[in-house]
């Protein structure tokens, strides 16, 4: 999971207030319940001795999207009267919650946010396209591609005047805006990284883009949408089959770090796993992938943190000892993805039982030496 969006919230210090708030709007509620929601979560951090500022940052923020009528969740960290980041989820939050702390509690907006498998989906027509998607540092990807041809773009019925010509003439239409197409599709590509590139829309214009694709974007390649799609029918079966591709991806991105990282402990050892071992690994920088269980409890402890993104131990003595003169201490999954954003490591998000470690977790690591602990005892 790419982690760099978090960075302007350890560019400022604590203490943090983070909120998530459920703002989803049914038939069944009145229409204030999601103000109520709002007013409950207030409260929450009122008694929390939040700065009266900081509060009246969030709830301008929160304000702003109930005013639009937003439908969903939303997540909001604020710090010294300012809101730092806000992001709207893609559903309402499992559980809304309103936190204060040294750190921002960001583990559940990414717990929610999952894997974004870098991506780009071009739904085609015979006339252009229209491509989206996610580039590899998480930046959103939009824009238009129009055919320098638009006539014809339809063949005449049999028996009309001129038939074979007029088809000749939309078959070199189409082809032109495919071959447009795919050109646009290739540098996107080159561009923003994708692991997966989905050519979706009318039949015939797929399979014109695909064969204007290169080897190298074609192997990453796959197409969806209905065979023929009736005139005014829901785009849902065709934006459901886009995320069933992109979710597998995800899930073999998963399966695949799991994997590694039980071969590692198995065999050269670039492996960590409970707190005391990832905590220390952290510190040194070690860390190339952050795996976390998805437990209700979140890591379930809490660390010892510095000013310093790897400043973090499991005890207040060991700061000390390090040179810190008042250490404090913090959730220990905000402190772990401090230090995991400042030493530019990756996070997976696993199943509550989808990894090999009992204690929920554990850490592929970029190198070891002879000091490196391995597992808690």
């Amino acid at each position: 999971m790419e982690l760099s969006f978090l960075r302007p919230l350890y560019e400022r210090p604590g203490p943090y207030a983070s909120v998530y708030a459920d703002l989803t709007r049914t038939t069944e509620e009145v229409p204030k319940t999601p103000e109520l929601r709002w007013r409950a979560l207030h409260e929450e951090l009122a008694a929390q001795d939040i700065a009266p500022e900081t509060l009246r940052a969030i709830e301008d923020v929160v304000r702003r999207e109930l005013d639009q009528r937003w439908s969903g969740g939303l997540a909001v960290f604020a710090a010294h009267g300012e809101t730092v980041l806000s992001e709207r989820l893609p559903a309402a939050p499992r559980r809304p919650l309103a936190h204060a702390g040294p750190l921002p509690h960001v583990l559940p907006l990414l717990v929610q946010r999952g894997e974004q498998v870098p991506h780009l989906v071009a739904v085609v027509d015979r006339t252009g396209a229209d491509v989206s998607g996610v580039s590899a540092d998480g930046r959103r990807i939009g824009f238009d591609v129009r055919g320098d041809a638009d006539y014809p773009l339809r063949k005449v019925s049999a028996g009309d005047w001129n038939q074979s010509r007029f088809q000749r003439a939309a078959e070199e239409t189409w082809r032109g805006n495919a071959k447009k197409v795919g050109k646009e599709v290739e540098r996107a590509a080159r561009r923003y990284a994708p692991e997966v590139v989905v050519i979706a829309g009318d039949v015939r214009a797929r399979t014109a883009v695909m064969e204007e694709l290169p080897a190298a974007v074609l192997e990453r390649a796959a197409e969806a949408g209905e065979t023929v799609r009736p005139a005014g029918a829901s785009d849902a079966p065709l934006v459901a089959e886009i995320g069933r591709l992109v979710e597998l991806k995800a899930a073999e991105h998963l399966m695949a770090a799991v994997e590694r990282f039980a071969g590692e402990r198995a065999g050269r050892g670039r492996a960590a796993e409970g707190i005391g071992p990832v905590v220390a690994a952290l510190g040194c920088g070690q860390v190339d992938t952050l795996l976390v269980a998805d437990r209700p409890d979140g890591v379930g402890t809490r660390l010892w943190i510095g000013p310093e993104p790897t400043q973090l131990a499991t005890s207040s003595d060991e700061l000390r000892e390090r040179g810190v003169a008042v250490p404090d201490s913090d959730r220990a999954d905000a402190t772990l993805v401090r230090a995991l954003v400042a030493t530019d490591g990756d996070l997976l998000v696993t199943p509550p039982d989808g990894l090999p470690a009992e204690s929920g977790l554990a850490a592929i690591l970029r190198y070891v030496d002879d000091s490196t602990p391995r597992r808690d005892d």
